[in-house]
């Protein structure tokens, strides 16, 4: 498992083939996601193979992005499928990575621990300083890429929806981020409320 050249490979790929309207499903939220899992990965006790393995589901869990926007999840596990051999990963280690990859479809579902980690890597925005950055780095990529035309009060409508029926998986995330969710989800609800009172 060669995971330095899988990793070089892919993120070459983000690199030059996205274009500049995907503001979200970019390098960058790929990194950070990365980034997420690394320290996740640590504080769950995730080591040896097994973080190479979510690694670089990390790396892989939106590189269908660059075939299509819909469906990118299917299309992230046959892009893992067709590239990682080369990379000497095993049919076994695919298949985990495909597992954690699929998981990370909305709604969520994970089921091992592996996939719970990239689950919450994977959001872990929702409960960070920066969210509403990121949050309308979406909206724009929607816009953009006409996925969905959305007014900013049914925007933040839908954040709310999913802010209230989002979870974190591991006790690690919980512990980092829930608190302040809590209170991204808080100023969300006033956004609404200002909005209802002005129009």
């Amino acid at each position: 498992m060669d995971y330095k050249k899988a990793k070089e490979y892919i993120l070459t790929r983000l690199k030059n083939e996205l274009g500049p309207d995907y503001r979200y499903h970019n390098l960058e939220h790929t990194l950070d996601v990365l980034q997420s899992v690394e320290v996740l990965g640590k504080m769950e006790k995730i080591n040896g193979d097994d973080m190479l393995l979510i690694k670089t589901a990390a790396l892989f869990h939106d590189a269908g992005m660059l075939r299509c926007y819909n469906g990118h999840e299917e299309a992230s596990v046959v892009l893992a499928r067709e590239v990682l051999p080369q990379f000497g990963y095993s049919n076994e280690e695919i298949a985990a990575i495909d597992d954690m990859i699929l998981s990370t479809r909305l709604p969520q579902h994970a089921h091992t621990h592996l996939e719970q980690i990239l689950c919450d890597a994977d959001l872990d925005y929702l409960g960070r300083d920066d969210f509403f950055m990121i949050a309308h780095r979406l909206k724009y990529e929607w816009n953009r890429l006409n996925i969905q035309k959305i007014s900013l009060k049914k925007w933040y409508e839908l954040q709310l929806a999913f802010l209230q029926q989002h979870h974190y998986f591991t006790q690690s995330a919980i512990r980092l981020r829930q608190e302040k969710k809590k209170q991204n989800l808080t100023e969300v609800n006033e956004l609404l409320i200002k909005q209802d009172q002005c129009s």
